[in-house]
């Protein structure tokens, strides 16, 4: 049977559909050749469109914990399908495939300027008996490397994006066997084995550990394979083997790795999670490009992501969770003098003066102690001063000593067991709970009433596990029910509150995940409070969050010097300021430092907004002597240069794609503070000097 094919902004998706078998699928570039029915390779016969396995079902195959051969997958067959408009107005196609009692429909929606689509799966019970789904693959592709047995050995890299508290956006290379991915062939039997390269997540913490993205590159054809899992919960990737061939499977929660299943009576339907995939000419910076007109093709509009405004926070290495109207008010004065727009009160509130603010979160009331005139009287004052007030909140939880939590039913929170989960002394609240939706709302809807509030710092600071079984098939049923609940309420906020802003923080980056960031337009990126570690994860933010969405902390030192304040703010003039710090502190130099970057940003920013991200040195690693990252912005580029500790005085950075650019190449911040630099257009390249260690410089790149 010839196969369907659509071919859609660079790509060519072929879906073989034989009348005894399921359907197959494979991605190309345009370009390549198409694989021929008298030559097909006998990987094509496992290149299943759609991988799902429900209890009871064989597992056909010498799999291990690979999702290959599932079933009822293997019962599937082509049904019908078609092509039409998504909501975007973009190229959509669907695939119908029905079999084992089952109906599946295959979405594949086009990102807008993209070489990608987002795709994913609805299951439907179409049979007279309940099944129990233990895994949903959104994305299943297999023919990475389309070359013969084994050849991926050698050829093909693999980038991981490790992802820590404070150790935020960190990369890690290498061929498959250096990820423990092996393959040994014998002589005409190409066959596979049973590792598999897997990163998965388990919990209410969507990105503890890795982020939910990877690329593959094959370094002959000069391509790379890139997806993102668009998931604020439990997700799992692997790639492996099969017939000789690499496959990547990609999904929401499981059963083997996120104690998720889930039980479809007759008539029952099952939406996997949202999954994009795409293919570039090029290696991972190429990739990493491309993702980030995907995230700005596929997130919310609002007027933050225009402005990027600049953000004053009160809590990093400043007044550290214990804010009062006495530290406040000089405070705020200093945010204004040195040009915030923005000021944040953090953490801590809420809480009685000396009575710990952690866990006895939950009613969101302020507090006389801290604010002898009222919590109003300092709001008054961020306005007077010309800038937007705004509160730092943690809405999902209350803490074990919260008085509320002691007085609501069990059914608010997450349970296993008939019992409450704790973490951290907190209490994970259920989002599915309607009452719990609407306390939420309340406390929303008073903040902004009452104090006129512009900004909320929706931070996140526990992981509730696998989920809650309460009104659930699974742990991981209720958490899946609850991560959707939560995404379609702080829309149901925006629609309410268009234009205030709700920054996405989870202990800083650990729950950075595009079903969050689509809703929300910035990123709390990282906790980390030493500003000489912060640029490692400031010079690669750009790779997990859109440079404009990217928030990062400049918090200069009291007992600092001038280079350590211009190094603080270079970290943050590419991407967005959370501008913290003792800037009371600071000497008449070093806060006309601050107000000279924060200036300095204000005029760049209209062009960050459209800015593409590129590491001349390579993204970023610990113990890196220099660092480097850019924005290309058009017809002018910024980039910023750290040099680190032990690393030789002078670096050379090649930039060749301003070699055939007459170019004007400038240090724009610092002003007026000479450095040695050389820019040779010819060899498309720039050379510089630092003398002292931790020192940095931002430069611009502009067309004659």
């Amino acid at each position: 049977m010839k196969p369907l094919v659509l071919a859609a902004h660079g790509l060519v998706l072929h879906f073989h559909c034989p009348v005894d078998a399921p359907v197959t699928f494979t991605v190309d570039p345009a370009g390549t050749p198409a694989i021929k029915a008298k030559d097909a390779p006998k990987w094509l016969k496992s290149a299943r469109l759609v991988e799902l396995q429900a209890t009871g079902f064989n597992l056909a195959d010498h799999h291990g914990n690979k999702y290959t051969a599932t079933s009822p997958a293997d019962l599937l067959r082509h049904v019908s399908h078609r092509k039409t408009k998504g909501p975007d107005g973009g190229v959509r196609f669907e695939v119908v495939q029905a079999g084992g009692g089952l109906r599946v429909v295959s979405y594949f929606q086009f990102v807008p300027g993209q070489p990608a689509f987002r795709t994913w799966a609805d299951i439907t019970n179409a049979g007279d008996e309940s099944l129990l789904l233990e895994y949903v693959g959104s994305l299943a592709i297999t023919g990475l490397s389309r070359e013969g047995p084994g050849r991926w050995i050698d050829k093909m890299r693999v980038h991981l994006p490790d992802n820590d508290w404070c150790a935020e956006c960190q990369w890690r290379s290498g061929r498959p066997g250096d990820f423990g991915l092996h393959q040994f062939y014998a002589a005409g039997h190409p066959g596979h084995g049973v590792s598999r390269i897997a990163v998965s997540n388990q919990g209410t913490w969507s990105t503890a550990g890795a982020l939910p993205l990877g690329v593959i590159e094959n370094t002959e054809s000069d391509h790379a394979h890139f997806w993102q899992i668009e998931h604020n919960g439990s997700w799992h990737w692997e790639i492996s083997d099969i017939d000789g061939e690499l496959y990547l499977r990609a999904s929401g929660p499981t059963w083997r790795e996120s104690l998720w299943s889930k039980r479809l009576a007759p008539g029952g339907r099952f939406t996997s999670v949202p999954v994009v995939y795409g293919i570039v000419d090029g290696g991972l910076e190429q990739a990493l490009r491309a993702l980030t007109g995907v995230r700005r093709a596929g997130r919310r509009r609002h007027a933050d992501t225009e402005k990027l405004p600049v953000i004053f926070n009160d809590y990093m290495n400043c007044l550290n969770a214990d804010p009062s109207e006495e530290k406040l008010l000089p405070l705020i004065a200093k945010a204004a003098e040195a040009g915030c727009e923005y000021f944040v009160i953090d953490a801590g509130w809420y809480a009685e003066a000396g009575r710990s603010w952690w866990d006895t979160v939950g009613e969101w009331q302020p507090v006389i102690s801290r604010f002898p005139r009222g919590l109003g009287a300092v709001i008054d004052e961020i306005r007077a001063r010309g800038m937007v007030p705004g509160l730092w909140l943690e809405i999902e939880v209350m803490g074990i000593h919260c008085s509320l939590a002691k007085a609501l039913p069990d059914d608010w929170f997450f349970q296993r067991d008939g019992k409450r989960v704790i973490d951290h002394g907190r209490y994970q609240l259920d989002f599915r709970n309607p009452a719990v939706r609407t306390h939420a709302d309340s406390v929303i809807d008073r903040l902004v009433a009452d104090f006129r509030i512009g900004y909320l710092k929706m931070d996140y600071n526990i992981n509730a596990g696998p989920g809650t079984d309460r009104a659930a098939d699974s742990p991981g049923d209720g958490l899946l029910g609850h991560n959707r609940a939560y995404l379609a309420w702080v829309g149901d906020v925006f629609d309410r509150h268009p234009d205030l802003v709700i920054e996405n923080c989870g202990s800083g980056g650990l729950r950075m995940d595009y079903a969050m960031l689509r809703v929300h337009p910035l990123q709390s990126v990282s906790d980390q409070s030493d500003y000489r570690l912060n640029a490692l994860i400031a010079a690669s933010a750009a790779s997990a969050v859109a440079p404009e969405q990217a928030a990062i902390w400049s918090y200069p030192k009291p007992d600092g010097d001038e280079e350590e304040t211009i190094f603080n703010l270079v970290n943050v003039l590419l991407l967005r300021v959370h501008q913290s710090g003792c800037i009371l502190d600071l000497s008449a130099r070093r806060f006309a430092r601050v107000q000279e970057g924060l200036a300095c940003y204000k005029r760049i920013r209209r062009h960050l907004r459209t800015g593409l991200p590129f590491w001349p040195l390579g993204l970023p690693r610990m113990g890196d002597g220099w660092i480097a990252f850019g924005l290309d912005c058009g017809p002018r580029s910024y980039l910023a240069v750290w040099r680190l500790d032990g690393s030789a005085k002078t670096c050379t950075i090649p930039l060749p794609a301003w070699k055939v650019k007459a170019a004007d190449v400038a240090c724009i911040y610092p002003e007026g503070k000479p450095v040695d630099f050389r820019w040779e257009r010819r060899r498309g390249q720039l050379t510089l000097t630092l003398s002292r260690r931790f020192t940095a410089r931002l430069f611009e790149f502009s067309v004659h």
